[in-house]
């Protein structure tokens, strides 16, 4: 139902410290900047970094992973290390690694099949949820599909348009702090298909066009449906 991440929004306090961060660091491209929010391309997805002046606010805390290709990893490595105090996990045959934002968001850099050169791509975001089941039956109205029930943590990952990990609080190597106000974009061939897919169960619909559906799922997060680039 659901084809593609069209945008990831995080919520800043410093636009100015947050694009030093995400296009001196991390090599993004900043490809729209307006008042209140920067706009950064990361393959075909939009990260976008926001004031917290206006709903949807943006990601409070979040954890999300940017593709990298399987070449690159010790090259990010050795480079971020200077500065950064990372952290390492192995997932089968790939490894990523962790470092925290000037806003406290956890970005991890994973190896995926991707061709770069650097990021190219957003491949998983996390949502802190209340209850596990209610917000992966959720998922699973609008076509993600259960692929791992953790063990050792309160998660499940579910796959989509990228893998979507829900999360109940915890701390750990990405901890979840309260990413109230996550909101994501996706893109769909019919937002009103999507919409009458879990129309029973979101908070609300906040707003309902031909071209967009903006909903908060039940645990507040934002969802917009949209068939074109927004």
């Amino acid at each position: 139902m659901l084809t593609g991440l069209s945008w990831l929004a995080l919520e800043v306090k410093s636009l100015e410290r947050a694009r030093t961060f995400y296009e001196e660091t991390l090599d993004l491209s900043v490809t729209t900047q307006r008042d209140d929010e920067l706009v950064c391309g990361a393959g075909e997805t939009d990260l976008i970094l926001r004031r917290p002046d206006r709903f949807p606010r943006g990601g409070l805390h979040t954890h999300y992973a940017f593709s990298i290709p399987h070449a690159e990893y010790d090259d990010w490595w050795d480079r971020l290390s200077e500065a950064y105090d990372l952290e390492e996990a192995q997932f089968g045959s790939v490894s990523s690694l962790y470092l925290y934002d000037p806003d406290g968001n956890c970005v991890e850099l994973g190896q995926q099949d991707v061709s770069g050169p650097g990021i190219d791509g957003i491949f998983e975001v996390v949502l802190e949820v209340e209850s596990l089941e209610r917000a992966a039956s959720f998922y699973a109205d609008l076509g993600f599909e259960t692929g791992d029930v953790g063990g050792d943590r309160e998660r499940v990952r579910m796959n989509g348009p990228m893998a979507l990990e829900l999360w109940e609080p915890q701390l750990g190597i990405a901890d979840a702090r309260g990413g109230v106000h996550v909101d994501l974009g996706f893109e769909t061939e019919d937002p009103r298909a999507a919409l009458e897919a879990i129309s029973d169960r979101v908070c609300a619909v906040e707003r309902e066009t031909d071209e967009s559906v903006v909903v908060r799922d039940p645990d507040g997060h934002f969802l917009t449906f949209t068939g074109a680039q927004y």
